[in-house]
């Protein structure tokens, strides 16, 4: 089936889906296949369950003369055509945001920021690689003004590809740094990768990207492009500086050619949320939102899904980041937590995964400066910092860490709990939540 006929079918449908187990009524199924599951094998389920049409690649799953099955050479790249296609047909305004850490909590600020003042969509979670970005852009409706969306990377290429769905008209790197080291190969694989945005917009012509100032690589990686740059810096499009870090951040930041400086408390934890919040006012300034809106919305924001929260238990305080963890962000992470003003301080700290090769020396490197630093209140958890050389508790994983804790758990502590995804710390914090009160 050509684009232009699967697209007014699309059209006449109530949404995408490509999980048969969430068949909205009058939805169209697209039958992805992954590496343990193929979706052709759901496609009558999902008509049963209320899609009017099921997008499939295997002929032999078509029972006979049923119109309702559209047969595509790839079902995944028809969906990735299916959005570029209802992208251009609508030609909504798009800011493609990337980079290393940041990138999902720079995008929530942005869209808080901007839906003050316009009709937005953006993308929802961590709905940011070749699946997710389809999904957001079929999403789109002809009443949104603007849209946000994410794009993440693990391998060269990724986000050339998405880009060439997504077809932003703006862009923004939060920064660049260690992570997914085993599938880019090296940190220079991953600047290349997060600079595919950058380059695609550079080859459009007549594009904005929003720079990090205080970012040597970001700067150079944006040569030859109109920026808008944020920043520590006086003088920039918007600058800012920290005014409180106990545990919450607080900040003001003034407007290129504002006589006064704005205050905003936010309910962020770590002073690595400074470029976010910056780069969030910066492009609602941008696009001409007023500043107190932009306060209001930065200040209202919630961190959600473990990404620097601030939990108070019964018997602690916790400071839960634990959805990602590579050498970048573990070292910030813990930085910020050494400098918090803040009663017993304790550290667990989780395996980062996917550094490939570097994976032990970069463990290494961490728990190196940890006892450079004179930190003493330190639990490790998982294989690689298994196998470091340091002089700290250590637990094979989560469960075993626990199982400790429930002879003799922690008490009177700040803890910060930072972690890849995979070690699954945030089962630790929950276990630590569900402590009940000391009775006197």
């Amino acid at each position: 089936m050509d684009i232009d006929s699967l697209y007014r079918i699309f059209l006449q449908s109530t949404g995408v889906t490509t999980d048969s187990r969430r068949c909205p009524a009058g939805s169209l199924f697209f039958a992805l296949r992954g590496d343990t599951f193929d979706g052709n094998a759901f496609a009558a389920k999902a008509l049963e369950a209320g899609c009017t049409h099921a997008v499939v690649d295997n002929p032999a799953c078509l029972p006979g003369n049923d119109g309702r099955y559209i047969l595509v050479d790839d079902c995944l790249g028809a969906l990735q055509a299916l959005a570029r296609h209802h992208r251009r047909a609508l030609g909504t305004r798009i800011i493609g945001i990337t980079g290393t850490n940041g990138k999902t909590t720079t995008k929530e600020l942005m869209a808080a920021v901007l839906s003050t003042t316009f009709c937005l969509h953006y993308t929802q979670g961590n709905l940011n690689n070749h699946i997710g970005v389809p999904l957001t852009l079929l999403g789109l409706r002809p009443e949104h003004q603007l849209a946000v969306v994410e794009m993440g990377a693990s391998h060269p290429g990724d986000i050339r590809e998405l880009v060439g769905i997504a077809e932003p008209d703006f862009g923004l790197i939060t920064n660049v740094g260690k992570a997914h080291l085993e599938g880019f190969g090296s940190f220079e694989g991953v600047r290349r990768t997060k600079g595919e945005l950058f380059d695609y917009l550079r080859a459009r012509g007549g594009a904005t990207v929003f720079v990090h100032d205080d970012n040597e690589w970001l700067k150079d990686m944006a040569h030859g492009l109109e920026q808008v740059r944020y920043g520590s810096r006086e003088g920039l499009f918007v600058s800012g500086r920290m005014t409180q870090n106990s545990p919450y951040l607080g900040f003001e930041w003034k407007g290129e050619g504002d006589s006064a400086p704005h205050t905003v408390q936010t309910r962020l934890i770590g002073e690595y949320n400074l470029p976010n919040a910056l780069a969030a006012a910066a492009v609602g300034r941008f696009f001409g939102v007023a500043a107190t809106d932009i306060d209001r919305a930065l200040e209202g924001y919630v961190p959600r899904n473990s990404r620097s929260q601030l939990v108070k238990t019964a018997e602690n305080t916790l400071i839960v980041d634990a959805y990602n963890a590579n050498p970048t962000s573990m070292m910030a992470a813990i930085e910020n937590f050494r400098k918090m003003d803040a009663p017993g301080k304790m550290f667990v700290l989780g395996d980062m995964r996917e550094l490939g090769a570097d994976s032990l020396a970069e463990h290494q490197r961490i728990v190196d400066h940890l006892e450079a630093c004179g930190l003493t209140d330190v639990v490790l958890v998982g294989s690689q910092f298994g196998a470091t050389r340091h002089h700290c508790p250590t637990y094979a994983d989560a469960p075993a860490l626990i199982a400790a804790w429930e002879a003799q758990p922690p008490v009177g502590k700040t803890i910060l709990i930072k972690g890849s995804n995979g070690i699954h710390l945030q089962s630790v914090a929950e276990a630590l939540c569900a402590r009940p009160t000391p009775q006197p």
